[in-house]
């Protein structure tokens, strides 16, 4: 089923576009690596059904020399062996963070996370995980479509 976008939301709101595209460069700034901040942001888009951003992050990470195998198995990354303790850390969080309110992140979730990451860094991921969640929730709900072909330099 073929389906439009209800808004034209980017032309609609520049001002809070622009901020929103700000915010996003800030966290790919982030000491925990752009290739860690784009995991998160493909599995956190994942789960949040937004196929907008899902195509978008997995072709950052192809750039960047992503293995294709490991990348279709970050929605099975507890079974797949191609993530590193850090980056099993990061996608742990990430997936206790998105899943709030309905489920709020344990104290081993958070101990987890503490085995290797500093408090400026989980800030960092935290940081990440709110700003994709925003562009997800932007996106799917407005049904915002995955592109043919995709925006130069996206």
């Amino acid at each position: 089923m073929t389906q439009t976008a209800r808004l034209p939301f980017f032309q609609l709101a520049p001002a809070k576009l622009q901020a929103m595209i700000a915010l996003s460069g800030a966290v790919k700034k982030s000491s925990i690596g752009v290739r860690l901040v784009e995991l998160i942001n493909l599995r956190v888009s994942q789960i949040n059904g937004c196929g907008v951003c899902v195509d978008m992050h997995w072709r950052d990470l192809i750039k960047q020399g992503a293995e294709p195998r490991h990348l279709n198995a970050v929605s099975g990354w507890r079974e797949a062996p191609f993530f590193s303790a850090l980056e099993r850390a990061a996608l742990n969080w990430a997936e206790a963070v998105n899943a709030l309110p309905h489920k709020h992140p344990t104290d081993d979730d958070f101990a987890q996370l503490k085995e290797h990451f500093t408090d400026t860094e989980i800030a960092e991921i935290s940081y990440t995980i709110a700003t994709i969640r925003g562009w997800n929730v932007i996106n799917a709900s407005l049904l915002n479509q995955i592109p043919e072909v995709p925006a130069p330099g996206f």
